[in-house]
């Protein structure tokens, strides 16, 4: 019985650029990686670079294996010659995507997702993408940014393990971190604030970087007693993935909102909107002094609260711990 077809492995692939560069034959190596010849033979075929014929490198072979598998999944969107009509006469008019497949159902003429549409204008016409409200050239998924196929955070717990007293804001001591942007300049600005007392922690890190991320959390929180570090709430950029040397550091534990649910941390969100009062969009966090950065951050916890029974986040801050240092 023939064994059912499987594609190379990356390992497989590094193992067929040695055997080669030492000058293997196909069947030679087709029985030390335990192929069939065919498929060493397709594999060079195939997955060579188009334009240095007889090299032979692995890993751009098997991007190009992942690309060819990625579009071989790809289907034709809007098959229906009178859909497609109408979709592009619509978004023509200013309508939604959303708005064309309602109508499009409401009219009994068959069931088509508003999903498949924004597919098919950014795939197919993307002559008509300045019809859409948000007009980007490229679509990004959901959840991830365009540099990451699946989840790029080492050991991620979700929010949804977050126990019960974090939620409830019973004790102090978890946090919440973001960082807030500038187009102007690569630096960013480090948000981090306790989720019991509102108390606020800012610095200019020199880019949205996990070492940089790292660092300053660490030095911004290490100088608290243990029972003010108990957890870090992060959102899934890539300048959190380091995390896992933060937690040995200062004794946390990491959680993570879900993909697109920025909302599941709304305390910093909300001290995130407090901070653009005083640094609004399109400032240059390149240029904003550390003294700037300082008064921001006297001011965020010198502002009295409702929910702090009108109290200050720094009054409530210390009556949580006398700080350190």
């Amino acid at each position: 019985m023939p064994r059912p077809y499987r594609q190379l492995t990356q390992e497989e692939r590094d193992r067929l650029s040695l055997f080669k560069a030492q000058g293997k034959s196909m069947r030679e190596i087709s029985k030390m990686i335990d192929r069939d010849p065919s498929t060493v033979s397709r594999e060079l075929r195939r997955n060579a670079p188009p334009i240095h014929q007889g090299y032979y490198l692995p890993h751009k072979a098997q991007e190009r294996a992942d690309d060819r598998k990625t579009k071989g999944h790809q289907r034709e969107r809007l098959r229906n010659p009178r859909l497609r009509a109408y979709a592009r006469r619509m978004l023509r008019r200013g309508w939604s995507p959303e708005r064309i497949a309602g109508r499009w159902k409401t009219f009994a003429r068959g069931q088509i997702s508003h999903e498949a549409i924004y597919q098919w204008v950014c795939t197919q016409t993307r002559e008509l993408i300045p019809c859409l409200v948000r007009a980007h050239r490229r679509r990004l998924r959901r959840g991830h940014s365009s540099k990451h196929k699946s989840s790029h955070i080492p050991s991620r717990t979700p929010i949804s393990q977050r126990p019960e007293p974090v939620e409830r804001r019973e004790q102090p001591g978890h946090w919440e971190g973001d960082t807030v942007v500038s187009r102007q300049s690569r630096p960013v600005l480090q948000v981090l604030v306790e989720r019991k007392t509102r108390y606020s922690r800012l610095r200019t890190l020199h880019a949205k970087e996990a070492a940089a991320m790292r660092a300053s959390i660490n030095r911004a929180l290490g100088r608290y007693p243990k029972h003010l570090r108990r957890s870090i709430t992060y959102d899934n950029g890539s300048e959190n993935v380091q995390h896992l040397q933060v937690n040995p550091r200062l004794g946390t534990v990491s959680y993570f909102c879900e993909p697109m649910h920025s909302w599941e941390k709304g305390t910093v969100e909300h001290v995130a909107g407090l901070v653009r009062r005083r640094l609004p969009k399109k400032t240059d966090f390149a240029v904003v002094s550390l003294d700037q950065v300082k008064r921001t951050e006297r001011w965020l916890n010198g502002l009295a609260r409702k929910c702090l029974g009108l109290q200050t986040p720094a009054e409530a801050f210390r009556q949580s711990v006398a700080l350190t240092g």
